[in-house]
């Protein structure tokens, strides 16, 4: 009895220390008051003064197309990558595996460094295209991470007998190999796309003057004290990634059950 409530108790304190802050977060975009410290009552109002502030939709736009671009080619990139270094030799894979693992155990500060310094050794004028290149560089490592186990999962000897029924290389590989690599693809993808969404470190030092993305522009409003807009701005992004999860995590309930209908 005591060990049931201890184990409950345990597990609502996780979940209090990691909603505690969202829930919070939540509560004061819906607060009149510009102040945290104070209640004024409920007030849509930020939510409003959201979509009439300019640079934040700015940084917001900048952000998602960064995120949308980097994690696409990254996964394009990552995919390809890794089918190759499966063909590769054991000793060989095992090197390049290790290799492509190290930017994802560096540290993001000494990485930022790193691109800072590379793009002006080679003369680029910071801005958006040296954020891309930098976000599709670090991004790459985490789709070659997704897509791997899939890779080994794989039978090789159904795209061999693909192409012994008159399958072309190309048409053998989308028809037979690809949908066999898809969940991976596509999990390497959300990974892409959260880390470049989430990422600061390496965009405030690969970003030019002149271009914010939503954590650069939190961190340049906090010297100057929050405005209730983020608050606003944060519980959006909070409920549409969750709506997100609920439909990636209900699709596949749904086929099974149609599966289990069908049988």
């Amino acid at each position: 009895m005591i060990k049931n409530a201890a184990k409950k108790l345990y597990v609502t304190l996780i979940f209090i220390f990691l909603y505690a802050p969202i829930v919070t977060l939540i509560v004061l975009s819906f607060n009149a008051s510009r102040t945290r410290a104070k209640w004024g009552g409920l007030t849509i109002k930020w939510y409003g003064a959201l979509f009439r502030n300019d640079e934040i939709l700015q940084a917001l736009f900048n952000t998602l197309f960064i995120a949308f671009t980097s994690s696409i080619i990254a996964t394009v990139i990552g995919t390809i990558a890794c089918i190759s270094i499966m063909n590769l030799k054991k000793r060989t894979r095992t090197l390049i595996i290790g290799i492509t693992n190290i930017p994802m155990l560096n540290a993001d500060i000494v990485t930022g460094i790193s691109f800072m310094l590379l793009f002006i050794s080679m003369g680029m004028r910071f801005g958006m295209e040296t954020i891309l290149l930098s976000h599709i560089t670090f991004c790459i490592p985490y789709v070659i991470l997704s897509v791997m186990p899939r890779m080994k999962q794989l039978n090789p000897h159904t795209y061999e007998a693909a192409l012994d029924l008159g399958a072309g290389p190309i048409y053998g590989f989308f028809k037979v190999v690809f949908p066999d690599l898809l969940p991976g693809v596509f999990s390497g993808f959300l990974m892409a796309f959260t880390m470049s969404l989430d990422d600061f470190i390496i965009t405030h030092f690969t970003k030019g003057a002149g271009v914010d993305t939503l954590s650069t522009k939190i961190y340049t409003e906090v010297k100057k004290g929050i405005k209730p807009e983020m608050y606003a701005l944060s519980t959006i992004i909070f409920v549409t990634v969750l709506v997100l999860l609920l439909l990636v995590n209900k699709a596949p309930s749904e086929n099974k059950k149609q599966k289990t209908k069908s049988i």
